[in-house]
């Protein structure tokens, strides 16, 4: 199922991914890690975070299981009243960013002081005006993700990050140089407005309401304590590394965007595979889990596959991940940023933290994958919960222990690993019954690529292991290598994994 139904969502996924990285290397080669680079990082993130933690994950939690139950007519009447009620919410919401915009510069770079501050402040401006429009984006994304419109969803990113690549090169001509900030905002709400334009577009070539019962009355909405949990549980995850980026800046005048560019070599597989895994898995998942009666939706047998299958492939891909990151981290890191303005001990320590990071991938790929469930049982809150946790020890981490970025890339591991282990156990409706949780969770994918992973890291700590400077294509050979490697022990050695390869 997953490699049927994924090989098109994954081929427009990569495209859409390495224009991002394109964005961001742009960047770096126009502004390397100079404090305006902090301000323009600020900017261009803060209406896609926005809109992800109160828009986008809850959308998909709460819409996707209710528009399974629904006609095709009842969809398309859900799909306008909760788009008017983003409309008006994301245009208060605009008006309030603007308003407080020095105080969120403050939170969102606080080591950031004079005109840096009010460059920040300025470009949160800009991305206020670009909230609408992508907030209804984000609604018109979802209704793809529905429909299985993986030509919409994806080509949706490669229209905005297309318009802002564009505009980061006019940065270098001199003449436009010194309005910078202006005409970063004007591209930022230029591309948001087109992906809504896009969406929309999307949307309409796939509706089929007309063909069912026009006199059909609208069903109430999900209720809103639904929509609060959603909002937390997308939420609260997407605040974590932000927490730590502003952390980071703290460090001084670049600081922010060095953590950005390692949390990016994170990021991309993150949002590559291991996503893209559970947004295949979340339909099934749903079917199996949300239908069945209050106290048997963990003992249904589509259920267990569908998780365990999600589970061996997001563990498989996050293992693979992580050790080609150790690896390869500095020559990634050159090729990704490694142009222009990027000074090359720059570079050392993108490739530094970025590889501390990737063991976060691990924890991340069974936290997707088990929000889809508690998602479907209506179960949120408890992911709020352990969330909350997370980040509230996060801040505690911070507080009293080391402020660099290898260490918060490190405290970011700690609390993602917590948070998977209690969400594993939070699966199952009642606790009287351990040995109910482990029938949900491949042992042999999860344990077969550990012994590789152990062996490498170890040998790194003692100085065994090979370095490979960023300049050196070996670290990218090698790195590659590792990971097919892990890809092929999990499959000789994980029927759950050979099993969600070929459904």
């Amino acid at each position: 199922m997953f490699l049927k139904s994924g090989t098109l969502a994954l081929a427009l996924l990569i495209v859409s991914r390495f224009t991002g990285l394109w964005r961001e290397s742009a960047l770096a080669a126009t502004l390397g890690v100079t404090g305006f680079a902090d301000a323009a990082i600020v900017m261009l993130t803060f209406p896609d975070w926005l809109t992800a933690i109160v828009a986008g994950g809850a959308l998909g939690y709460v819409l996707l299981p209710h528009w399974a139950q629904q006609t095709p007519r009842q969809r398309a009447l859900t799909h306008l009243a909760v788009g008017q009620w983003l409309l008006f919410g994301s245009v208060a919401l605009a008006l309030l960013v603007a308003m407080f915009r020095h105080t969120i510069a403050q939170w969102m770079a606080p080591g950031l002081t004079g005109d840096l501050l009010n460059q920040t402040a300025q470009g949160v401006a800009w991305a206020a005006f670009a909230l609408p429009a992508a907030f209804l984006a984000s609604l018109g994304i979802t209704r793809l993700q529905h429909e299985q419109d993986f030509v919409g969803m994806y080509s949706a990113n490669l229209v905005v990050n297309s318009v802002l690549v564009l505009v980061i090169y006019l940065l270098a001509v001199p003449i436009l140089s010194d309005h910078a900030a202006n005409l970063l905002g004007l591209g930022l709400v230029l591309a948001a407005g087109l992906r809504l334009l896009w969406v929309q577009w999307r949307v309409r070539a796939r509706s089929d309401q007309d063909r069912l019962l026009p006199d059909e009355p609208l069903e109430p909405l999900p209720k809103a304590h639904l929509w609060a949990w959603g909002i937390l549980a997308a939420g609260l995850p997407l605040t974590l590394p932000i927490v730590a980026r502003s952390v980071a800046s703290l460090g001084g005048t670049g600081a922010l965007a060095t953590f950005n560019y390692a949390w990016k070599l994170v990021e991309l597989p993150l949002v590559l595979a291991i996503q893209l895994v559970t947004a295949l898995a979340f339909p099934s998942i749903v079917q199996a889990f949300a239908a069945s009666s209050p106290g048997q939706p963990q003992d249904s047998t589509a259920g267990h596959q569908a998780v365990r299958g999600a589970l061996a492939l997001a563990w498989t891909v996050a293992c693979a991940c992580a050790i080609a990151l150790q690896i390869a981290a500095p020559a990634i890191a050159s090729l990704l940023f490694g142009w222009g303005s990027m000074p090359s001990e720059r570079l050392v320590v993108i490739a530094a933290w970025g590889a501390a990071g990737a063991w976060g991938l691990l924890p991340q790929a069974l936290i997707a994958v088990i929000l889809t469930v508690l998602a479907a049982q209506g179960r949120l809150w408890q992911a709020v919960g352990y969330y909350a946790v997370a980040l509230f020890a996060l801040i505690a981490f911070v507080a009293w222990g080391e402020q660099d970025g290898i260490w918060l890339m490190r405290y970011l591991n700690i609390v993602l690993t917590g948070t998977a282990v209690a969400m594993l156990f939070a699966v199952k409706r009642s606790h009287e019954d351990f040995r109910a949780v482990a029938t949900l969770i491949p042992w042999s994918a999860l344990v077969a690529p550990v012994p590789m992973l152990i062996g490498w890291q170890g040998a790194a700590w003692l100085g065994w292991a090979p370095y490979f400077s960023a300049s050196s294509g070996s670290g990218l050979w090698l790195g590659l290598g590792a990971a097919l490697c892990v890809g092929c022990i999990n499959f000789m050695f994980s029927r759950d994994l050979r099993l969600a390869l070929r459904r």
